[in-house]
């Protein structure tokens, strides 16, 4: 019923999740990432503990292999969910159950993981890792969105589209982007949209937010807004 991404991007050290699909809200039951921890995309007939378990998993040492493999072990429905999980150290791993309609697959990369069900084909999954190849010198949050639009163009998921969502952490314990198309008829376009509407000023207010390095934020009107200010005229994003 879905296709998704997790991907590291190196020179940042951001992780994110990308996923679409022809169901309701997609990005409230299939996304889970924890900053220096992982991330995990869990999917198909999905299993809402998945998330939360395999993060508590992942902090607690196990590697992303391990983790998808005693995730699968404890559930009696296995066959019919699919998963992508990334451990701290960078390191992929995925279920696709034997029971997930086809086509379904996954397909793993050397710093991204991409998975899907009810799919097109194979080549869902194709397009979706040439654009995370091939589009590097881009933010991460693009980067997610192009290669789910690929995906979509490709053939995407056979039922239509509905919903999208894009969760993306860097060193701080809240997201840098956390967006969600819960219901819409082009929910990539719009996903699209409203990551470029988070650049014109709402991830530039991140830095007068408390932080690692600045507890209490900006608190002085003044000096809020010149933060604000020259980060945007940095171009950070």
């Amino acid at each position: 019923m879905t296709f998704s991404l997790v991907a590291r991007d190196e020179p940042t050290g951001r992780i994110g999740i990308g996923i679409a699909s022809c169901v309701l809200a997609v990005g409230a039951r299939c996304t889970f990432v924890r900053t220096n921890v992982g991330a995990i995309a869990s999917q198909a007939l999905t299993n809402p503990y998945w998330g939360p378990r395999g993060l508590a998993l992942l902090a607690a040492g196990a590697d992303a292999a391990n983790t998808a493999r005693m995730l699968a072990a404890a559930d009696e429905g296995r066959d019919l969910r699919q998963l992508i999980v990334m451990d701290r150290e960078g390191r992929f791993a995925a279920h696709t159950g034997a029971r997930c309609k086809p086509w379904c697959g996954h397909r793993i990369g050397p710093d991204w993981a991409v998975a899907g069900n009810i799919l097109a084909g194979e080549a869902v999954l194709a397009a979706m890792a040439e654009a995370l190849e091939s589009n590097r010198e881009e933010p991460l949050s693009r980067r997610l969105i192009a290669a789910l639009k690929a995906g979509e163009a490709a053939g995407g998921d056979t039922r239509g589209r509905q919903s999208a969502a894009l969760l993306v952490h860097d060193q701080e314990d809240y997201a840098l982007y956390d967006l969600r198309i819960d219901d819409h008829a082009d929910p990539l376009t719009e996903l699209a949209r409203l990551e470029a509407k988070a650049r014109e000023r709402a991830i530039h207010v991140r830095h007068v937010l408390p932080s690692r390095d600045m507890p209490h934020g900006l608190t002085g009107d003044a000096e809020i807004e010149a933060a604000i200010a020259a980060s945007i005229k940095s171009g950070y994003e």
